[in-house]
């Protein structure tokens, strides 16, 4: 048991750099049977338990007041891949486990942007990429997984075995099971990209084009973004990629008649598929060597209904108070295939398409007040896309309250209260995040 001080103030840190909590303890197993150890001794005693990843929450949901931080980094095992799925432990990073996929030809279905995130903090919350459109989010490409729940009990679930707790673990936030490995689905893994960047002069233009992008299904990528070029001023920018071999290059991989970007500024490039699932690193090292990756992070992610979005984001891009950046920030617009999104515990609104709406926000760190109101425009844009039908991402810089995350959750927050009293009784797991299924 780990009670040195800089440990404890390593796990009340986080890539948000917004919320601090203490906890009493870091411990760092190196088996399953030791994190069913350290759970089954909170439970007696009375302590709340945190599983971390690599510490990308954004607002204190893997930290834990006066409990039990269970460093995951060490439980970081990655199988040689089959032909359809590979095995991994919980604390792997996405950026390991897409090495070793690609060592057997293949890759993970569904990558976040960024690499440097776990396994099992990912499929916690969800764990979206510009391929979500095709596959859904990672925890739809969940086949197994091996959990400790809240009562120390090592078990393997699947939608054949054990299917309530396969269901409370997958988008379910940590509240009933620390995952330990999961086995996922791959799919072959494509030599090269090609990649094409179209720029846009207004929304309206910018989004058609998406939908109409990801309604015929042609390409195996995409996303689109939003940057400030100068104040009030917006540059508008799809990404979409077609992933081929060095020696085919598939039909339809040719952008189709009819778009609206700006040609003179379309930008085609063909790069190692390798290095486009690690086209984050440039901007990363960026970010480190100004200083701002260890800046506070008021992020805010939300889904958006069909018929909404243009009129919400629109409000949210016109508006300089709720819309506040920072140097470095963006935002991202895509829409993604509801009927792809199968997990029970996902929330997103109930159109054939929704529009994921993120504000990756960055604060400086000398303006405290400035980072509290970007935090409460987190909350008045969160309030709105709700109003209006739509879902948050359940890993935002906001506030969240027990009814909250009632509402949240909606007609599943039974079946979360239910499997919460089944596998976590003493309510010991990932307090972080506020929830109380009681």
């Amino acid at each position: 048991m780990d009670c040195d001080d800089a440990r404890l103030r390593w796990a009340a840190e986080d890539f948000g750099h917004l919320v601090h909590h203490l906890p009493r303890a870091v411990l760092r197993p190196s088996t399953f049977a030791d994190v069913a150890e350290i759970v089954g001794f909170a439970g007696e005693d009375g302590l709340s338990v945190a599983a971390r990843g690599a510490g990308h929450s954004s607002y204190g949901q893997a930290q834990c007041a006066g409990g039990i931080v269970i460093d995951m980094s060490g439980l970081n095992l990655v199988s040689e891949p089959h032909a359809d799925r590979i095995v991994v432990q919980g604390g792997a990073l996405w950026s390991a486990v897409l090495e070793a996929a690609l060592a057997g030809g293949t890759t993970p279905a569904v990558l976040t942007d960024y690499l440097h995130t776990s396994v099992g903090g990912t499929l916690a919350a969800g764990g979206v990429g510009g391929t979500s459109h095709r596959y859904g989010f990672q925890v739809d490409t969940v086949e197994e997984l091996r959990v400790v729940t809240g009562t120390g009990r090592l078990v393997t679930c699947s939608p054949q075995r054990n299917r309530e707790l396969f269901d409370a673990i997958r988008a379910g936030l940590g509240q009933c099971g620390i995952t330990v490995s999961a086995t996922l689905r791959v799919v072959p893994a494509p030599a090269l990209v090609r990649r094409y960047r179209l720029h846009y002069h207004d929304l309206a233009t910018f989004l058609d084009d998406q939908r109409d992008l990801v309604l015929r299904g042609r390409f195996d990528f995409l996303q689109g973004q939003i940057v400030l070029e100068a104040p009030g001023s917006w540059r508008y920018l799809v990404e979409v990629a077609a992933y081929h071999t060095p020696l085919e290059v598939p039909d339809g991989a040719a952008l189709p008649d009819g778009l609206h970007d700006d040609r003179a500024a379309r930008e085609i490039d063909h790069l190692p598929y390798r290095e486009f699932a690690h086209r984050m690193a440039t901007g990363e090292a960026a970010l480190r060597a100004s200083g701002e990756w260890l800046h506070p992070h008021p992020w805010l992610t939300t889904f958006l209904p069909a018929q909404d979005a243009a009129a919400l984001a629109g409000e949210v891009l016109a508006s300089s108070a709720l819309c506040q950046l920072g140097n470095s920030g963006l935002v991202l617009v895509y829409p993604l295939r509801a009927d792809r999104l199968r997990a029970p515990l996902t929330r997103v609104p109930g159109s054939e398409l929704v529009w994921l709406f993120g504000l990756l926000r960055t604060a400086s760190p000398d303006d405290p007040a400035g980072v509290t109101v970007q935090i409460e425009a987190n909350r008045v844009i969160r309030d709105r896309v709700l109003a209006c039908g739509g879902t948050a991402y359940p890993i935002n810089a906001v506030p969240m309250s027990p009814q909250d995350w009632r509402t949240h959750f909606g007609p599943r927050w039974e079946q979360l209260r239910a499997a919460k009293e089944t596998f976590d009784p003493r309510g010991i797991l990932t307090p972080g995040y506020g929830i109380s299924a009681g």
